[in-house]
Formats: structure tokens, C-alpha cells, sequence
């Protein structure tokens, strides 16, 4: 699934010069990692990656957000991957969209998620997509990357 969104973001981007790849903490994390390795791999040149932190910037947050301009990522004008394990509910997206606005102004944003089960509270929906995997809300899905990547739905 991996090579295969690196491929798909790489062909609708023209390559990775202008990319920028940002796994949302904290699961999103290792996807955006192991994602802009395979690109890297594929480009044979380093891509550009952070991690961000959208705990602040969450509706269910007691405190205010802080200003994430000190020590972020520069993304002003930047083709923004935005990455995360699971989309379900939208509510993580929309704190990341959040973050990515106080961050600068990106050229474009581009959600990719390795697993999309449904039941969006918020009207998100991702550019790239590893698997669409209709679920019961009372379900959970969990994903590991490594040691030896599974997704697994758990009741």
C-alpha cells in the first residue's frame, strides 16, 4: 500500500521537489515516515519530513494553541502531504487542517491515509487512499508499520 500511494503522490505532483510530507501525531507519524521513505527510494533524493502535532489544536483541547511557527516546518508555497493511519471521524484532520494554517500558506494540501472506514462527522475526504475498509462504529482499527505491518480491525 505504501509503494503504492508514494507512486500516486509522485505522478499527480510531478515528482518530489516541492513536497513536503507530515505525519499527524502520534500513529500517523510512522505512515508519514515510512511514506516519504518509499518516496525518497523512489526519487532517490531526500524528501522533506516532519511530524505534527495537532493535540492543541483538537475541539475537545482545554488549553489554547501555542504558536507553532517556532521551530515548524516551513511549508509556505509547499506541496503538503498531510498523513495519518486511519481517517474515521474527520475530527483529526480538521485539527491539522488548524495547525497547517498557523504553520503558513501551502501551495496545496493532500490527505493520505492508509485506511478510510467511513463515519465522517466533518465533510473530509482523502486525496490518496491505501484501503477503504467499511466498518461498525464500535470497531477500532489498528495499524502497525514495524516490525511487520498489519492492519487489524478489533471489536
Amino acid at each position: 500500500m505504501i509503494r503504492r500511494l508514494a507512486y500516486e503522490i509522485l505522478e499527480r505532483n510531478r515528482g518530489s521537489e516541492n513536497i513536503t510530507v507530515l505525519g499527524i501525531l502520534a500513529r500517523g507519524d510512522a505512515v508519514g515516515r515510512a511514506l516519504a521513505a518509499e518516496i525518497a527510494a523512489i526519487e532517490s533524493r531526500p524528501v522533506v519530513y516532519h511530524a505534527l502535532d495537532t493535540a492543541p489544536y483538537r475541539d475537545d483541547a482545554a488549553e489554547a494553541p501555542g504558536d507553532p511557527a517556532e521551530g515548524g516546518p516551513a511549508i509556505e508555497d509547499r506541496d503538503v502531504i498531510l498523513v495519518d493511519d486511519v481517517l474515521f471521524t474527520g475530527r483529526t484532520v480538521r485539527a491539522a487542517l488548524d495547525a497547517l494554517i498557523r504553520l503558513g500558506r501551502p501551495r496545496s494540501i493532500q490527505l493520505t491515509v492508509l485506511i478510510d472506514r467511513g463515519h465522517r462527522e466533518y465533510p473530509i475526504q482523502p486525496d490518496f487512499v491505501g484501503r477503504r475498509i467499511p466498518t461498525k462504529h464500535r470497531e477500532r482499527v489498528e495499524v502497525r508499520i514495524s516490525p511487520d505491518a498489519s492492519v487489524d480491525v478489533v471489536e
